[in-house]
């Protein structure tokens, strides 16, 4: 029987921005006396994401979904941002990934207006954090356990439509398979929604990943609907054999 293999997967760090994640050293660095709430929650975030870190210990494979800067956030004139310095941005991420203390690391591209439309800053990150690889859309065989996750996928305004557009995902990799694109996949990771939603059924499972970011002027001024924030793991021992777990500050 093959040893059990821990997969932690996190998304939507977006390094940079006032509530995203934070290493502690960065924390307050670039803040103004009156924002210290925005540090106190910065704080809370980080302390969720390396205690929850500690308790998964050790992890054999990280996967890091996208968004894991924030950019230069144009559509708000950089009014959220930490810092612009997208080289500051990129060393947050690195050591958000580093602190993991994974044995292999994989990323995924996330969307241009964050990571660089002229440039893959996430390139840098998975370069900085030794990541074995980084592409738009990509799969694992963990122990016979086929997992596909890219960064990009649909929302929905509608609480029971979060479902069908994992759903959807599913369907296409059914047909990726058909053409020998992709493999037929187990499980399926999305993320960019910043939600988490699943569903699935007796061979396979997908979902939507929780963010590791608290709030930003679009989510709570445009989108309707709950935003979710966590992270989520996997315990596979084989293809039909294996447990998942959502955990959340």
């Amino acid at each position: 029987m093959p040893k059990m293999k821990r997969v932690v997967v996190i998304g939507d760090t977006h390094c940079g921005h006032i509530y995203g994640l934070t290493p502690p050293k960065y924390n307050g660095k670039f803040d103004d006396e009156g924002l210290s709430d925005q540090a106190a929650s910065r704080q809370r975030l980080w302390d969720f994401y390396a205690g929850a870190l500690r308790s998964l210990r050790p992890i054999d494979i990280l996967i890091a979904n996208g968004d894991m800067i924030d950019g230069k956030g144009p559509r708000s004139g950089g009014t959220e941002l930490l810092t612009a310095d997208r080289e500051k941005q990129a060393e947050m991420a690195v050591e958000c990934i580093v602190e993991a203390k994974a044995k292999d690391v994989y990323l995924s591209y996330g969307t241009s207006y964050h990571s660089g439309a002229d440039e893959d800053w996430e390139q840098v990150v998975a370069n900085d954090c030794g990541a074995r690889k980084i592409g738009s859309h990509d799969w694992l065989d963990v122990n016979g356990l086929i997992i596909d996750y890219r960064h990009h996928t649909g929302g929905s305004s509608i609480p029971h439509g979060r479902h069908t557009r994992v759903a959807l995902e599913r369907v296409w990799n059914v047909l990726w398979a058909e053409r020998g694109e992709y493999p037929k996949a187990d499980v399926l990771l999305r993320s960019h929604v910043h939600y988490f939603a699943y569903c699935g059924g007796p061979n396979w499972l997908a979902m939507t990943l929780p963010a590791l970011q608290l709030a930003s002027k679009f989510g709570t001024r445009q989108p309707i609907g709950i935003a979710d924030v966590g992270m989520v793991w996997f315990d596979v021992v084989s293809k039909r054999d294996y447990t998942w777990h959502m955990t959340q500050i």
